[in-house]
Order: structure tokens, then C-alpha cells, then sequence
């Protein structure tokens, strides 16, 4: 199989969309990610996945922390300004949560210290211990096949 078969077969997964960031010396990075995952719940861990050419790697090295803010389905051009797909510059607001850089309005805005790492592949794992958690209600922004969606609720019929 060639990277671009492996590229589209990943995309079939449908996921949420996230905006991982990171403070060093006063300075906010992020990027905009889907490979986030949960991993425990004593203690609560997290993993995100870091690509080896990604800024934000060395960053999150050197603060040791990050957060993950799962994004709402009224928040696709965060994630495109944090993808790259927005090219001029844009102010972006963060707020705090336990000393960390969140978006406001995200619907799960999670701090983390960073327990551990991994190299896999050209690919950092982070392993994050939350430190915090703040939760908005909302629907979430959807990634699936190489395309923004949204959630589309069911409609049950009754007989």
C-alpha cells in the first residue's frame, strides 16, 4: 500500500476536531489535530499525537504541557487558522485553565501534564495526565474524510 492509501483508509474514520496548545514564555502555539484519544480514568490520561516536522513539538518538550480543546461545530475556522488552511494572520483569544492556553467556547477544554513520551514512527505520543477540565454544551465539529461535517441528530420514528 502506497501513503495515500494509508492517508485515505485513515480518513474514514470519522472524528472531532481539536486544537492542542501549548504556553512557552508567554508565548501561545497550537495546532489544529484529530489524533487525540483517551487512555485511562485513574489516573485520567490522555494521548495526542504529534507529527516529527509539527512547530509545536519541540514546544510542548519544553513546557511540558499542553491542553486539548475539542472544538464545536461553530469553531471550523479555528481549526482551519490552526491547520494552516488560513494563511493571514488572525487574533486568537485564549483563556486559562489551570495555567494552561484554551479557547473559549470549546466544548471540552482539558489541561494536561505531560507524563510521558513515545516515539513511534515519525510521530511524538504524548501521554497527558489532566490536571483540569472544563466542559461547554454544544455539537461538536466533525472530521471525516477529508472534509469539515456536522453532527446530524437521528430522528426516531414511533410506532
Amino acid at each position: 500500500m502506497d501513503d495515500s492509501q494509508f492517508r485515505t483508509a485513515m480518513g474514514k474514520f470519522a472524528t472531532g476536531v481539536t486544537v492542542i496548545a501549548t504556553d512557552v514564555d508567554g508565548e501561545v502555539h497550537g495546532m489544529t489535530a484529530n489524533a487525540f484519544m483517551s487512555v485511562s480514568l485513574s489516573p485520567k490520561l490522555v494521548v495526542i499525537s504529534i507529527g516529527e516536522k509539527a512547530r509545536i513539538l519541540e514546544k510542548i518538550k519544553q513546557s511540558n504541557s499542553f491542553s486539548v480543546n475539542i472544538l464545536a461545530a461553530h469553531q471550523k475556522e479555528l481549526s482551519m487558522i490552526f491547520a494552516g488552511q488560513i494563511k493571514e494572520h488572525r487574533e486568537v483569544a485564549f483563556e486559562r485553565l489551570d495555567g494552561k492556553p484554551v479557547l473559549p467556547g470549546a466544548l471540552a477544554q482539558i489541561a494536561c501534564e505531560v507524563s510521558a513520551e513515545y516515539i513511534e514512527g515519525d510521530h511524538t505520543l504524548f501521554i497527558g495526565r489532566v490536571t483540569d477540565i472544563h466542559l461547554e454544551d454544544g455539537d461538536p465539529l466533525i472530521f471525516y474524510s477529508g472534509r469539515y461535517r456536522k453532527l446530524v441528530e437521528e430522528q426516531t420514528v414511533t410506532v
